[in-house]
């Protein structure tokens, strides 16, 4: 599989290394600090690729996805902070027959984390004196807060529990980061908890996605490739 990746910072290195060690070709690299493209330019640049993955900025996504679909070359977006933009991008990637993976965040971890979410939330639903709120940390760079995990967990419990609840962000250090979901009772507090130790878990969901999305038309979630595996497993 030859991989465009767009955007060359810790992540876009990391997926580069952990790609040619599955036996894919890296074969364009978008650095930001490459002269700005046009969608047009960078399209060109993706003519001979299998599929694209971007981890740059939420200001870039649009151009990414257009260059991409009108490359026709499949993107996998792991952007995050563009939420605003989520109807404009899903309409233009259908419209145009194009293929994209997106997602809060590409951790296998954390979309297992997502499950055992949903599940903990119907069951503590049955029992009003249980209060949940959610917790997020990350390291001080990162821009969006609450995170797209967070927003996803958020998502995840009011599917379930209707009544208000907390969510809160930390920015701080080098926090790789952190999710919690608690359920806070009287008598007790059951507490669920994620916790990233590196990027890895990150670049190996992205490099799955790449190699999901081979062959489809259409916008997903990374948690459809997630369902599809966990399916098989049954």
């Amino acid at each position: 599989m030859k991989i465009a990746l767009i955007g060359y910072g810790a992540m876009g290195k990391l997926i580069g290394s952990m790609a040619r060690e599955k036996g894919h070709e890296v074969t364009v690299i978008i650095r930001r600090s490459d002269p700005g493209l046009s969608g047009d330019e960078l399209a060109g640049k993706l003519n001979d690729c299998d599929v694209a993955i971007d981890f740059t900025n939420a200001e870039s996504v649009c151009r990414n996805v257009e260059a991409c679909v009108a490359a026709k070359v499949p993107l996998v977006e792991g952007t995050t902070g563009w939420n605003a933009s989520i109807d404009e991008i899903r309409k233009l990637v259908t419209d145009r027959d194009g293929s994209m993976v997106f997602g809060a965040n590409f951790s296998i971890g954390v979309n297992l984390f997502y499950r055992i979410t949903d599940l903990a939330a119907r069951l503590f639903s049955r029992f009003p004196e249980y209060e949940v709120f959610i917790e997020e940390q990350h390291h001080s760079r990162k821009k969006d807060a609450p995170s797209g995990t967070a927003l996803k967990l958020k998502d995840i419990v009011a599917k379930n529990i209707r009544s208000e609840f907390s969510v809160s962000a930390t920015r701080a250090g080098n926090i790789p980061g952190t999710h919690r979901v608690g359920f806070d009772g009287t008598a007790d507090q059951v507490l669920l908890e994620h916790n990233a130790r590196s990027r890895e878990g990150f670049a190996s969901g992205a490099i799955l996605a790449a190699e999901w999305i081979g062959g489809k038309k259409g916008c997903f979630e990374f948690s459809d490739v997630m369902d599809e595996i966990c399916g098989q497993s049954r």
